[in-house]
């Protein structure tokens, strides 16, 4: 009888412990989640800018980059999470990852950090403040082979050797070696500032920003700066000599943004404000972008105008325009149809002109 009640006993203890063990495990799994996500965006059409010629091709990226990320997040309690992000830009025409050739793996972003009721904070490769405010008021948002305001933001200073400009932004529109710190959402309000380290000898290589966000209702604003003395490598701005702008040491950049959605149509604003410093002296270029967004049947028609001038330095007026309509076949895939034009002073026009595809997952 002692025999078969302990032997009962031991079948009971076990049993509790799977079954508080696979509660456990249970608990845990529901504590943490990964996600796989991202779109492919392939255009067909022609493109020449400034200067160039036309080279008709089928590339990526019409309406937006195509990448692919995984993150994911675990519950640490009391409010507080462990969260990660990693994401890869790729290129589907050729099946090779990166932007370019030469763009490292995790270019979108590659961090770790820890999110709490008082804020997050991330380390590790970051999307920049500047290009979050350059892509949420325009309506192309971040197209870089339509949207005017991309163009003047990152299509500009020592990016494309086949026109000579001392307009843009350098620095990338993702920083490594950087920390984050993204207050919570007051009613609409949040602010976050950022520091990227050199990560070498030389203390005085830095950059830096701060933005505030503000969405409420149909209105929404943005101001942000960012100050940047090297773009991947410190020292390496003595790279635009090539470009004709020798001698660059730094460069500030202050941008506000607004945007109002009247339902029948959305209205965007930016002005942006450049300075530049060299060793011998110093030029600005400034910066502005109107446009609009308007509901058409199921989709959308755009349309965009930017225009810069500089304050010194080459003495150059950039105006560029868009175009563009944007068919949802669901809620994942869209179809697209665009235009742009593109001058600068003394160079023959750029245009571009394509139709494209972009699937999200």
């Amino acid at each position: 009888m002692k025999t078969s009640i302990s032997s009962a006993l031991k079948t009971t203890l076990k049993a509790t412990a799977c079954a508080a063990l696979l509660a456990s495990a249970s608990s845990a799994f529901a504590q943490s989640s990964v996600q796989l996500y991202g779109q492919v965006d392939e255009w067909v059409g022609a493109q020449k800018f400034p200067g160039g010629k036309t080279s008709v091709q089928v590339s990526g990226g019409g309406m937006s980059t195509s990448y692919w990320g995984l993150k994911g997040a675990e519950d640490l309690g009391n409010g507080y999470k462990a969260i990660f992000t990693l994401e890869d830009f790729f290129r589907a025409q050729n099946g090779q990852y990166g932007r370019f050739t030469g763009d490292t793996m995790f270019s979108r972003n590659a961090y770790v950090g820890i999110e709490s009721p008082y804020g997050t904070v991330t380390a590790g490769r970051l999307t920049t403040q500047l290009f979050v405010s350059t892509i949420l008021f325009n309506p192309f948002i971040d197209s870089y082979v339509f949207s005017p305001m991309v163009y003047h933001v990152y299509l500009g200073l020592g990016t494309f050797p086949t026109y000579s400009t001392d307009q843009g932004v350098t620095g990338d529109s993702g920083w490594s070696n950087a920390v984050q710190y993204s207050s919570p959402n007051f009613n609409g309000l949040s602010a976050s500032a950022m520091y990227a380290l050199g990560n070498t000898t030389q203390n005085g290589a830095k950059k830096w920003s701060g933005q505030v966000l503000y969405f409420h209702g149909p209105f929404a604003a943005t101001a942000v700066y960012q100050y940047v003395n090297f773009n991947n490598t410190p020292g390496d701005l003595g790279s635009f000599d090539s470009s004709g702008v020798p001698g660059l040491k730094a460069q500030g950049v202050a941008q506000l943004g607004l945007s109002y959605d009247l339902k029948y149509v959305k209205l965007f604003g930016q002005y942006m404000y450049t300075h530049n410093d060299q060793t011998l002296t110093s030029w600005h270029v400034n910066t502005a972008q109107g446009g609009v967004s308007v509901p058409v049947g199921p989709g959308t028609v755009m349309a965009s105008y930017a225009y810069s001038r500089d304050g010194g330095g080459f003495d150059q007026t950039r105006q560029t325009a868009a175009v563009g309509y944007d068919y949802p076949l669901s809620k994942r895939t869209d179809i697209y149809a665009a235009y742009l034009y593109d001058h600068i002073t003394g160079q023959s026009s750029g245009n571009t002109y394509g139709v494209g595809m972009r699937a999200k997952f």
